[in-house]
């Protein structure tokens, strides 16, 4: 009983999680007049390509994702490549300033993103980053990094030090021992930090509102948003067919990289 218990609570928590995939797939297959029906139904009685076709005609969607690609692949690898050492020492070195430095991790969250945003655009002007993908890129490195380098920490500190100490016994210096004995532990928490950034990245909306003003610029959340007429009414059809497919991007980044995350568990303790 307790078994079947877990698989109807994992059976049920799937089906909550496929709905928004199973209602835009539905919805984007859907005439304009089978959606305005009163009675909505989960299966297409007439079902038809022409919100796809629309939607790749109307907007540029490749274009914006291969832009959105280019951002989240930039502005994850940089937030772990920051975070990783930042959160070893982090971990591993205690003090008044490591104290500093996870109180303010801990403070800069609670600061609402509304806040940053015109300070943020000064910078960025100043810097000329305004309008480009560089500086969308950095803003949301600027954004990612104090939850990564959190998450990271977590993860080194899970890491025994004894390790660490065997392998110096073992003749093995500080940077030997980091990188044969704690990387390879630290692998699954790499793959949870680059995912995360990644999806956070490829989802953001606010920031590039503010900072991408030219349409030859602008990423695949603000090209969604061109669906919505000018009276607020959005086509629910190719906005559907639009959305359907931005989400195909994460999904095959998570599904090339989700075997790591239960990969490296205990490989560094073999290492010499």
């Amino acid at each position: 009983m307790r078994r079947a218990s877990q698989y109807a609570a994992l059976a049920a928590y799937i089906v909550f999680l496929a709905f928004p995939l199973v209602w835009l797939l539905s919805t984007a297959l859907k005439t304009p007049q089978e959606m305005a029906l009163a009675d909505p139904t989960w299966i297409p009685r007439e079902p038809t390509l022409a919100n796809f076709t629309d939607a790749f005609g109307e907007q540029d969607l490749v274009g914006a994702a291969v832009r959105s690609l280019g951002v989240a692949l930039a502005s994850s690898v940089i937030t772990v490549l920051i975070s990783l050492p930042a959160a070893y020492a982090m971990a591993r070195y205690r003090g008044l300033v490591n104290k500093v430095a996870i109180g303010w991790v801990l403070v800069s969250q609670v600061f609402p993103f509304i806040l940053i945003i015109i300070p943020l655009f000064m910078i960025l002007r100043d810097l000329e980053l305004v309008n480009t993908l560089p500086g969308l890129a950095v803003v949301h490195v600027t954004f990612t990094l104090p939850f990564a380098l959190w998450m990271l920490q977590g993860y080194v500190r899970a890491v025994p030090v004894e390790l660490e100490e065997a392998a110096a016994v073992d003749g093995a210096t500080r940077l030997r021992s980091i990188v044969k004995v704690v990387a390879p532990l630290l692998a699954p928490g790499v793959v949870a930090t680059l995912l995360f950034a990644f999806i956070s990245s490829w989802n953001e909306f606010m920031f590039a509102l503010v900072i991408l003003q030219n349409p030859d610029v602008m990423t695949l959340p603000l090209t969604l948003v061109r669906f919505t007429g000018p009276e607020g009414v959005a086509r629910l059809g190719p906005l559907a067919a639009a959305s359907l497919m931005a989400t195909i991007p994460s999904l095959i980044f998570f599904a090339i990289i989700q075997r790591r995350l239960k990969s490296g568990l205990m490989a560094g303790a073999v290492k010499g």
